[in-house]
């Protein structure tokens, strides 16, 4: 609940949400542009939830689909709604999985 208040994320708590190395977010940072995280005066990045949600995407598209980044790019700027569909099916459909896998634990 108390992430659902927040309004940014570090790079961190931004990399364990997406499931990717730190050095990935910003490695990806530089070949999407719609990603711009903004900055503090220091440089740390901090992430909103519309930047989380687009991540999600990117990861979607790269590890799930096994697109390449030159073709994700292609993918968001074409069809992003259909991509966010998808992705949304994705991640329903894994919490099911992992919600089966927990009650087939329980069973044994």
């Amino acid at each position: 609940m108390e992430k659902d208040l927040k309004l940014y994320y570090s790079i961190k708590e931004t990399a364990q949400i997406v499931g990717v190395p730190e050095s990935t977010l910003r490695y990806w940072e530089k070949q999407f542009h719609e990603l711009q995280p903004r900055k503090t005066q220091g440089g740390a990045r901090q992430y909103t939830k519309e930047d989380l949600s687009l991540l999600k995407l990117i990861a979607h598209l790269l590890k799930d689909k096994g697109l390449t980044i030159a073709s994700a790019k292609e993918r968001l700027k074409s069809t992003k709604q259909q991509v966010v569909d998808s992705s949304v099916v994705v991640e329903h459909l894994k919490h099911v999985r992992d919600e089966l896998q927990a009650m087939l634990d329980e069973l044994k």
